[in-house]
């Protein structure tokens, strides 16, 4: 599978979109397109081909199709054939073989170094996880788009929405693990530890949560992505600390509650372990950030 890479400093600029359906056995045209086509399967399957190769677009599946490469049916489709298509153009792209494994691991377990990609990874052809939000969010596309806008870069919005939406579900689902390994879900423990690490889980949690020995998933979790499954936990939660302390005016206990450490004196150590400074010095280090009361 390839990938298209996209930097997204700016939004794509779409072309044009609709939602595919017919009531007769139907054959794609035979056509060459001079912007990207991406194609979500609603109902029954596309039968479809680009530059040779062939492709069943079933329900819940994207293809990606190329500017200037020939694209047709090569079968007849069942009747009730239906999918949403979507045209866009976009600068700053290049085709990569394969995800980084080790950047993407390292992306999802740090999360201050989220906010400096500016890229995202569209497969050519994929069975996204989640389709339900692929679909809300085709939908809202299609209805701006028919909304009459006073401005056109809603759309663009929207549009690479979609695409981040279907680049996100990309990566999380490229997150592998071995046989040996047995079949250790590395992103839904990445996943279901970040969205319950403020609640004072531990990693004993995780490890029941999982049914696996704590001191085994520590080593699996170390050799996967390089850090120990506590410094993950630690990690996730300084990171909302620093948001708190700079955004609110929470007291430092308070602070250290909302994070899922109920002792104040443990988290101004693990904070001063972390970010080489008091949580009282970091918050002072912004202190002239305006905060609004009403």
């Amino acid at each position: 599978m390839s990938f298209l890479q996209i930097n997204i400093e700016k939004p794509v600029q779409y072309v044009s979109g609709g939602r595919f359906v017919t009531e007769t056995p139907w054959t794609h045209s035979k056509r060459v397109i001079d912007s990207f086509q991406i194609i979500i399967g609603i109902n029954e399957t596309l039968y479809i081909e680009q530059e040779g190769t062939k492709y069943e677009v079933k329900p819940g599946e994207t293809l990606l199709l190329f500017p200037d490469c020939m694209h047709q049916g090569y079968q007849i489709c069942n009747r009730h054939v239906s999918f949403y298509w979507f045209h866009f153009l976009s600068s700053g792209i290049s085709i990569q073989d394969k995800l980084d494994q080790e950047q993407v691991i390292k992306i999802r377990t740090e999360p201050e170094s989220r906010k400096s990609i500016k890229d995202i990874f569209l497969p050519n052809y994929a069975s996204p996880p989640a389709f339900q939000r692929l679909n809300i969010l085709s939908n809202q596309l299609l209805h701006v788009d028919n909304a009459n806008y006073f401005t056109r870069m809603s759309m663009d919005y929207l549009m690479t929405s979609l695409l981040i939406e279907l680049s996100e579900q990309t990566i999380s689902h490229s997150i592998s693990t071995d046989v040996k390994d047995m079949h250790l879900s590395l992103n839904e423990i990445i996943e279901w530890t970040r969205i319950n690490a403020l609640e004072g889980i531990s990693v004993g949690d995780v490890a029941d949560k999982f049914c696996y020995h704590k001191d085994y998933l520590s080593r699996f979790f170390k050799k996967k992505t390089g850090k120990t499954l506590q410094e993950y936990i630690h990690v996730l939660r300084m990171s909302k600390a620093k948001e708190l302390l700079i955004g609110t005016r929470l007291g430092v206990k308070d602070v250290a509650n909302r994070v899922g450490i109920s002792d104040e004196k443990y988290f101004m150590r693990l904070f001063k372990k972390y970010e080489k400074m008091t949580p009282t010095q970091y918050r002072r280090a912004f202190n002239k950030t305006h905060l609004n009361s009403k």
